[in-house]
């Protein structure tokens, strides 16, 4: 992640934003809703490595001044599904780039607690994002050196006074 963080710095223009999303190392609550009632079935157990790591960067970027923070905030997502195999896929693709334990243990008491659950529920997978936004610093120690081939422009713009609301649904 420091080289990403070390490119981004390189392409920005000077004062360029940089939006750093991503889930917050905390595990994510799978539950039933129906009728705007939730009932939990299970947590998953997801590893942490690399979303530490993650946040290290970061802080070795902001530490070394090639970034000035200019928001962090942190909010809920959840993840609406149909399905256990819609779960199931979710789970898969999450795993791959995690190499998490096996969820399938939450897979098999989703599958009892939708029957028991009967018409018009759905599964929900709940947990927080963490949202960092970044504004280049130029000219400082510790930054990484500009090449003549760089492309100049920002990776995202937003206002740094104005609210960002959090959308996050299916």
């Amino acid at each position: 992640m420091v080289h990403a963080l070390r490119e981004a710095h390189r392409v920005l223009v000077p004062g360029g934003l940089l939006v750093d999303l991503r889930p917050a190392p905390e595990h994510r609550r799978v539950a039933i809703a129906r009728g705007g009632r939730e009932v939990h079935v299970g947590t998953m157990r997801e590893s942490f490595d690399d979303d530490h790591a993650a946040d290290r960067a970061v802080a070795r970027a902001l530490h070394q001044g090639w970034f000035a923070l200019e928001r962090r905030m942190r909010f809920g997502c959840r993840r609406v599904m149909e399905t256990v195999a819609e779960f199931r896929d979710w789970v898969a693709d999450f795993d791959t780039r995690r190499e998490n334990p096996s969820h399938e243990w939450l897979a098999l008491r989703l599958e009892r607690a939708l029957e028991a659950a009967g018409r018009g529920r759905r599964i929900v997978a709940s947990g927080p994002l963490v949202l960092n936004v970044l504004r280049k610093r130029d000219g400082v120690r510790g930054a990484p050196r500009r090449r003549s081939e760089s492309v100049r422009g920002a990776m995202i713009a937003i206002r740094p006074r104005r609210r960002i609301s959090p959308a996050c649904g299916r």
